[in-house]
């Protein structure tokens, strides 16, 4: 299910009783008992308890807190929430009012508001109702089954936002409160029914209105207990290939960083490795993953496309990153031609600074990934691609994933003997990396946007090449000049402070008690990274399965800045 950005509010509204319009669509019969006698309320449950069967009895009064346990909400409405939202805009026709409004809901922990977020007009009910006319409906805020929602999601930012800091041992009681709201474009003037808040922004008109359904139940939050043997570091075994580190480091921080992943403060991450001086210092594995398992590092796998591109520039298959797409393909064949699609260079699709009407930030953009993956040619899938106006190669950045597909079928077409082999031969082989897994694009060329599947010391293997300025083994196996393209701040990250982006990798700098470590990065979904350092002789993997979580960034940055560099620089 595709998740969306979310806004944030801290809104004071009414909760009085509204004045009635005339519904905008005729809603499902309520002639359900349970749901009649609990009109207005947000009940809540320790499992999917289909509505025919639920009863008061199934109510939860308290539920005990843990990444265990599936806590559930059904929400007992008097109206569809499209018919809510049609009194806070009601000149607006349904397909306009279906794209501007949905749920605000509020999480209170003990009186006290520690979240607000409007949810993506996309977001639906899920199985068995729509927005239009159904007014009960049930959304998982956890889950042990495997569920994919938003309301997880959601779930997981108020823990991000606040809750996980209220959230303490001992007794809480949760309230959630449900309310429509509409974001209109600004100069937007219909006049709306009943209690709301109107806030106006840059570009639209926010309107929240009154509590539709509200519920409580009392949290029982512990910590759980970490033996000694769970938190204790895990020995460095001999036999993988590397030197192992005889260097000290505060063994203390690594055991506080393992308990928390024991305690699953610190969720889903799967390994923690270590290079100090070209040596393994420290090798640690979490939830079922070991020194053989193939990681899904998802994003993380762009990175090694930058690399193939230089190697093949230096073999002469690609003249230089200047070389445009006019050269690699007839571009009056495909949709939306123009001589500024022409004119993209290979370093506008290494630094994700195309101007092709492509953004993997914005669900509604025509080049977003998600609306790749169903097609049968990613390739022609990308070409097709009309220019963003608002763009000018190679001078803004924005996330593009189908630009690096294209990066991996262009070098597919010039190296002969295709691009897996000359990865395999070129640059797997002399690393010694011989146990990894290739994702395919529908054209069975290796995709080159990631998932490149490798053990957490193969990736090391990788990010210490960098280290070693493309050296390894006493071969130059990458260009070292390509090596100081990519570690180049090539383009500042919108939105983010002092954060930048190369040949593929990203650039930010940790700052751990007042000093400041740059660094080169790889990324993936989930929280997973290749972290080099500019000046430690340091490389960092994490691998974690936070996969679309908000929190999976968040984690492997906690990871660096209170754990390993502490532990490694006052040993």
């Amino acid at each position: 299910m595709k998740h969306f950005p979310i806004v944030i509010l801290a809104l004071f509204i009414s909760c009085s009783t509204p004045a009635q319009v005339p519904d905008l669509i005729p809603i499902d019969p309520v002639t359900n008992p349970v749901h009649v006698r609990n009109t207005g309320r947000i009940t809540f449950m320790d499992r999917n308890i289909p509505l025919d069967t639920y009863r008061e009895k199934d109510f939860l009064d308290s539920f005990s807190l843990s990444r265990r346990n599936t806590l559930n909400i059904r929400v007992f409405m008097a109206n569809s929430i499209t018919n809510f939202m049609h009194q806070l805009a009601p000149s607006l026709p349904l397909t306009e009012l279906s794209a501007m409004g949905n749920f605000q809901f509020a999480f209170y922990i003990d009186d006290s508001l520690v979240y607000r977020e409007n949810i993506n007009a996309g977001c639906s009910y899920g199985s068995g109702g729509n927005k239009n006319t159904s007014t009960s409906f049930r959304v998982p805020f956890t889950s042990t089954t495997g569920e994919d929602w938003w309301a997880m999601y959601l779930w997981d930012r108020f823990r991000l936002n606040g809750g996980d800091k209220v959230l303490t041992d001992g007794l809480h009681i949760l309230k959630v409160e449900l309310r429509p709201y509409v974001s209109s474009p600004a100069g937007f003037t219909d006049k709306p029914v009943g209690d709301y808040v109107d806030q106006g922004m840059s570009t639209a008109v926010l309107r929240v209105g009154h509590i539709i359904a509200t519920g409580t139940v009392q949290l029982k939050v512990s910590t759980p207990l970490v033996s000694a043997a769970e938190m204790a570091i895990q020995p460095v075994r001999p036999g993988s290939g590397w030197k192992v580190s005889k260097a000290g480091f505060d063994r203390s921080k690594i055991e506080s960083m393992n308990a928390a992943i024991e305690r699953y403060e610190l969720k889903d991450i799967s390994s923690v490795v270590v290079v100090s001086d070209g040596r393994l210092l420290i090798e640690e594995y979490f939830n079922g993953a070991n020194r053989n398992t193939l990681h899904d590092t998802r994003s993380a796998g762009k990175s090694f496309t930058s690399t193939l591109m230089g190697m093949a520039i230096r073999d002469g298959y690609i003249r230089s990153e200047d070389e445009e797409l006019k050269s690699f393909y007839n571009l009056q064949q495909y949709q939306h031609y123009s001589g500024v699609k022409d004119s993209i260079r290979i370093k506008d699709l290494l630094t994700m600074s195309s101007a092709l009407n492509g953004s993997d930030a914005h669900s509604e953009s025509p080049g977003n990934e998600e609306n790749m993956y169903p097609t049968s040619d990613w390739v022609k899938f990308t070409l097709d691609l009309a220019i963003d106006s608002n763009k000018t190669n190679g001078r803004q950045w924005d996330y593009f994933t189908a630009g690096v597909v294209l990066m991996g079928d262009m070098l597919d077409k010039r190296i002969p003997g295709g691009l897996e082999r000359y990865a395999a031969e070129k640059l797997f082989r002399p690393l010694g990396i011989t146990h990894y897994k290739w994702q395919y694009t529908p054209r069975h060329v290796v995709n080159t946007a990631g998932s490149l599947a490798m053990t957490s010391l193969e990736y090391a293997r990788y990010a210490q090449l960098y280290k070693n300025n493309g050296m390894w083994g006493g071969k130059q196996v990458v260009p070292s000049a390509w090596i100081k393209k990519t570690f180049t701040r090539q383009l500042s990250i919108p939105g983010r402070v002092n954060e930048f982006y190369g040949y593929l990798f990203w650039n930010k700098t940790y700052v751990v008690n007042g000093k400041n470590y740059e660094a080169f990065y790889c990324a993936g979904n989930g929280g997973n990274e290749f972290i080099i350092f500019n000046d430690l002789p340091v490389v960092i993997i994490i691998t974690s399965k936070a996969f679309n979580k908000p929190y999976g960034h968040l984690q492997a940055e906690r990871i660096v800045k209170e754990f390993v560099l502490p532990a490694i620089l006052h040993p």
